[in-house]
């Protein structure tokens, strides 16, 4: 979901709380949008819940501020839950970076209560408006805002400050809790005491909500709170008076689903607005800054790379918790190493074997033996089946790194694993572990029971008993306000662990000494995927509280799929760069494009006058390319094509230094009139034997393949035989694999894959031109296709065959009518993506392989490993000239080798070695700078092209269903209302929303209905007996189905013009939503559930934020709009209510 979250912050006690969509594109979301008014009002009547305990200034206001688990971030993690549970078993104006600087470390703060320190700094804020009424607004500086804080702020802090103050836009690029969020409490400050408004977006609905009471409670906590839902017109009215939007976690960015609306956040905003963009450490940030300075005015840079509080790593293993690093910080651990637990696991077991021998008197002669085997065994690389034992044994038990962490003092921490179920099931395992004192025992029970009482339907049962040992789970299944209660026991030191999926990195306060991330890999659908080096350093910076701890640790896991050298490799990986995610949808289409409207109501003027102007087509254009996808493309592009051209040009030089002519050149200078003769005559006379060791050998290929090609078309219909094919992989290691043979490539007629090598050159042979002698065979290469026993598909040429057997599958069908074995196995190749990867290329064909199925799986377990085949089952027989070629190709690379030696001994040699010795460097340096021309063209294929063509594709679709005319700019009323609406698919919700079959439906069933429309990514989730959901009534269902006929409509449509944006119908969960909306309890919805908590309540507000938005919409008939409203105000209510902490 699309749309930002936003806290707007606006002088005279008055704040406004939304989600700010782009003033041009309703982004698509389904996020209630709110507005607070602050009136004056008694203290005895604060209405407010009870907020969470303070940090000390050192911390709070210094770290960065997140939220977890929002709608597209809880999808993905939906992707782990069917594991087990025991998975764990002009760039910038001005850039500055403060790296070199020493950091300024806040003072200890004088022992206040948490509301004497909001007070104080409410007064302190307070006093610089009255300051700014009386004097006017020069008296805010740098000085002053500083002056809020009873510390001392830090120098990129500072710097971002002063740059916002001389009026310029801010990038900011630093680590995760350096605190990034104090530059835009500053700014606020700021902004406020001027009597202007600041919006304040997050990428997270929730940590808008967190932030909102952080500015209640900063700017005055005397004042009471009234909400009621408001709107944001499109054309940006809502900027009136607003002097900063501040991108807080921008990052995101690369988000796909958040991405674009940031982007149009900075292409349509003002430009006297002042942007202040917040973001992790990123590879590119220059880019960005340079990006919003190109296309909105004046932007810094200030970067920094050092953090606050220093973070050491540490690796978990079954028996130990080490450093990862080497004293150095360069390497990994030598203890930690492969080859030293296998030495300490084989030193263990010759111990035991030698403590068996000490009775029998043998104990020197034991311990001999012992170290002698542990230093063969080191010799000897480890094989795939050997490591994977190795990390198996050494995988340690959540209690076995708890253990490690209480024991070093490194509590409290959040653990990260990488779905809920396995944080759940973690709680359960160690909740027998007492990290609680009586006192703090004593305060948890206290908070339980009030919270209790507060919102006894929040309350998590399953939890309670490892609550009260200090351990609790924190995922997207759980109900906000019990989250919301986590964080508060956490901040205040009651938890002491926290198991925690992955988007808690990205979101709440929660000081932590220790961040322990317990695999690098995830699951993604039906594959594990590796986290990424951004992902790891955003979890891993969590650790470390600033003003509380010396440093903080990041822990990982020894797993099965990974050691301590995987771990090493992705932390010295480097942060990624920034990429653009901005895409073309409905709501951005229509909003750019449409000009004039329908009016159906008689006003004095005539139907269809022009009410707006419109853009044209190249206008649109214009905006759309002005993205930071196409940006980062134009300027990238531009810098990479030179730095190619530079390196071609040295490549070319280099390359006529170590060419034939330019050695000889060398030579002469070199070497004497009698060296040089003897060297060149010798080096003439090698040149000429190696001509001839290559033709010897091109004909001895051409032997073997005149041998092969009768021998393989006679195998194309009988048994499929099994082959040996043999090739060097990338390290040049030389590779067998027993293959069971298909066919010619001929034999494919109309495959996927002949179609997809006649399309592609990659796959084209080269054709022999030469003139063979007389006596030589007349051959071409050609490519064949067989299935590994690695369960890999196989294309290549008669190159890469080492040997064919006699013995294979029968191609006999197990039953009568059943297909034959080499028609199955050609359909399963048919049904593969032909995603084939090169393994070895040569000048008579490459070699390529693809990945095998489950259903190919089988087949290849039945191909025999290549020492169960004998040779005398081989049929390839060699001819004489075979033999002949064989016998010439040997005698003439003998022939080359003894030349060779003569050359060596040779006169000049020396001299002339160091002349090919200079020669070798020059091509490791061309080599280098290859490599270097390699990434550079890897980097141009991975920028986006424009979305233009995207954008070309939608407007097809908005004006072949009559949204509007994309020739004219005629708006018509469906699509007036695609361009109010917010949604995944803005086109189809204005045609579910404007169908008359809605208006009689009941509240209930409204809310119903809505709900099949935003329900994608819910799940049901049986756990035990938990297996029930409510079912809908048949109204709504004879509604859904009725709506199917359109959504089929629609994604023809979609499917004409390429469009793909999904068209959401999905009644499995509307009945869940209906009885919410009929008013039955929390309690009565939960019993017995298949639903997690959580992902009801974000189902049900998804719903709600759809029907608020309906009495907004416009050309909405009066009667549904009055039924949404009722529906909504119906179903917002405890435990899920918006911002009910």
């Amino acid at each position: 979901m699309n749309t930002l979250p936003v806290v707007s912050l606006t002088p005279s006690s008055s704040f406004k709380f939304f989600h700010f969509p782009s003033p041009l594109s309703h982004s698509p979301t389904f996020s209630f949008r709110k507005s607070i008014i602050l009136t004056p009002t008694p203290r005895s009547r604060l209405l407010s819940f009870k907020s969470l305990n303070s940090l000390s200034p050192s911390q709070s206001q210094l770290s960065e501020e997140y939220d977890e688990d929002e709608d597209e971030d809880e999808e993905e993690e939906d992707e782990d839950d069917d594991e087990a549970a025991d998975e764990y078993d002009d760039i910038t104006d001005e850039t500055r970076n403060t790296d070199d600087d020493e950091p300024e470390f806040p003072v200890d703060s004088p022992p206040e209560s948490s509301r004497q320190r909001v007070e104080f700094r409410w007064q302190r804020v307070e006093k610089l408006r009255s300051l700014v009424r009386d004097f006017g607004v020069e008296m805010i500086d740098i000085d002053e805002l500083v002056s809020i804080y009873d510390f001392r702020i830090d120098k990129f802090q500072r710097l971002a400050i002063e740059a916002f103050l001389r009026g310029s836009s801010v990038v900011v690029s630093a680590p995760t809790s350096s605190g990034k969020t104090l530059i835009a409490e500053a700014a606020a400050v700021a902004t406020v005491a001027r009597g202007r408004r600041l919006f304040y977006t997050t990428p997270l609905k929730a940590l808008s909500n967190q932030k909102f009471r952080e500015f209640r409670n900063y700017f005055n906590t005397d004042f009471c709170v009234q909400m009621f839902s408001v709107g944001m017109a499109s054309s940006g009215t809502g900027l009136f008076h607003v002097d900063a939007i501040v991108l807080d976690e921008v990052h995101y960015l690369s988000d796909i689903s958040r991405g674009t609306v940031w982007e149009e956040i900075v292409i349509y905003c003002p430009k006297e607005v002042q942007l202040i963009c917040l973001s992790a450490t990123v590879a590119n940030p220059d880019e960005l800054a340079g990006w919003i300075g190109e296309i909105h005015g004046k932007t810094e840079l200030v970067t920094s790379t050092r953090r606050p509080v220093p973070l050491t790593w540490y690796f978990s293993t079954k028996h130990s918790l080490l450093p990862l690093l080497d004293e150095k910080g360069i390497h990994v651990n030598r203890k930690l190493s492969l080859n030293y637990l296998q030495m300490s696991a084989s030193e263990a077991r010759y111990r035991d074997d030698d403590d068996g021998r000490r009775g029998r008197g043998s104990r020197k002669r034991g311990g001999d033996t012992s170290y002698n085997s542990l230093v063969n065994i080191s010799d000897y690389p480890l094989t795939k089946n050997e490591i994977n034992k190795i990390r198996r044994s050494q995988v340690p038990q959540i209690s076995d790194t708890l253990w490690h962490l209480q024991g070093k003092d490194m509590l409290p921490a959040i653990w990260f694993i990488f779905n809920r179920r396995g944080c759940d099931a973690a709680v359960q395992y160690v909740e027998n572990f007492q990290l609680l004192d009586d006192c703090e025992k004593g305060e948890v029970e206290l908070a339980l029971r009030k919270f209790r009482v507060l919102y006894p339907d929040a309350v998590r049962e399953s939890a309670e008993k490892g609550l009260l040992r200090g351990i609790a789970a924190h995922h997207a299944g759980c109900l906000p306000l019990w989250k919301s209660f986590i964080e508060e026991l956490f901040q205040r030191g009651l938890v002491k662990v926290v198991f925690a999926t992955e988007t808690l990195a990205a979101g709440i306060n929660m000081p932590a000494r220790t961040a322990v991330i317990s695999s690098l890999t995830k699951k993604a659908g039906n594959e594990r995927i590796q986290l990424g080096p951004n992902e790891l350093f955003q979890m891993a910076g969590r650790a470390g509280r600033r003003g509380i701890d010396d440093k903080g640790y990041t822990v990982l896991v020894q797993t099965a799929f990974e050691g301590a050298e995987e771990c090493c490799k992705l932390v010295f990986a480097g942060v990624k760069p920034l990429v653009s995610q901005f895409t073309a949808s409905y709501g951005m289409v229509l909003n750019l494009v449409a000009g004039s409207k329908v009016t159906r109501k008689s006003n004095g003027s005539e139907d269809g006058k022009v009410l707006q102007a419109g853009r044209s087509l190249e206008e649109a254009k214009k905006l759309v390319e002005k993205s930071f996808g196409n940006y980062v493309s134009s300027n990238v592009m531009v810098a990479a094509k030179e730095e190619l051209a530079e390196i071609d040009k040295k490549i070319e030089i280099l390359t006529s230094e170590i060419s034939d002519e330019a050695i000889d050149k060398k030579s002469r200078k070199l070497l004497s009139a009698n060296q040089y003769k003897e060297i060149t005559a010798l080096q003439g006379e090698l040149r000429e034997e190696k001509r001839k060791r290559t033709e010897f050998r091109k004909r001895m290929e051409l032997e073997r393949f005149s041998a092969l090609k009768p021998l393989l078309k006679g195998m194309e219909d009988g048994n499929l035989p099994f082959i040996c094919l043999e090739f060097k992989d990338s390290e040049g290691m030389q590779q067998s694999v027993p293959a069971v043979y298909l066919g010619h490539i001929d034999s494919f007629n109309g495959s996927k894959l002949q179609k997809m090598m006649s399309l592609d050159e990659s796959y084209a042979l080269n054709v022999i031109e030469d003139e063979p002698a007389a006596d030589e065979p007349i051959v071409e290469p050609s490519y064949y296709v067989a299935l590994g026993s690695d369960n890999s598909w196989y294309l290549f040429t008669e190159k890469w065959i080492r040997t064919v057997y006699r013995t294979g599958f029968p191609n006999t069908a197990l039953a009568i009518g059943d297909a034959l074995p080499r028609e199955i196995m050609k359909a399963l190749l048919d049904k593969a993506d032909m995603q084939w990867d090169k393994l070895s290329e040569s000048e008579l064909g490459s070699m390529w392989r693809m990945e095998g199925s489950l259903e190919t799986w089988s087949w290849s377990l039945n191909v025999p490993v290549l020492s169960s085949l004998s040779e005398e089952d081989e049929v390839l027989h060699m001819s004489q000239e075979y033999d002949n070629a064989a016998e010439q190709y040997k005698e003439q690379r003998s022939k080359v080798s003894r030349l060779k030696k003569r050359i060596s001994r040779s006169a000049g040699f020396r001299e002339y070695k160091k002349i090919l010795e200079n020669a070798k460097l020059t091509v490791e340096k061309m080599k280098r700078l290859k490599a270097r021309s390699r990434r550079l063209i890897n980097r141009l294929e991975q920028i986006e092209p424009s979305g233009w063509k995207d954008f070309m594709r939608i407007s097809n679709v908005i004006h072949e269903s009559r949204a509007l005319d994309i020739n004219t700019h005629l708006i018509f009323p469906l699509g007036e209302t695609a361009a109010a609406i917010r949604g995944e698919n803005e086109l189809w919700l204005a045609m579910v929303l404007r169908n008359k079959v809605l208006v009689d439906l009941k509240p209930p069933q409204l809310a119903g209905v809505c709900a099949s429309l935003v329900s994608e990514g819910i799940k049901v989730r049986p756990w035990r007996d938990n297996n029930y959901i409510y079912e809908p009534s048949d109204t709504v269902v004879d509604v859904v189905n009725f709506l199917e006929e359109q959504r089929s409509s629609l994604i023809k449509l979609q499917e004409k013009h390429e469009v793909e944006i999904s068209c959401c119908l999905d009644v499995q969960f509307s009945g869940m939503v209906e009885a919410w909306a009929s008013g039955l309890s929390w309690k009565e919805m939960m019993m017995e559930c298949a639903m997690d908590e959580g992902d009801l309540a974000r189902l049900l507000r998804r719903t709600i934020d759809l029907l608020a938005q309906i009495p907004k919409l416009p050309d909405i008939d009066p009667t549904l709009q009055r039924s949404a409203a009722a529906a909504a105000d119906i179903m917002d209510r405890p435990p899920i209510s918006e911002l009910a902490g």
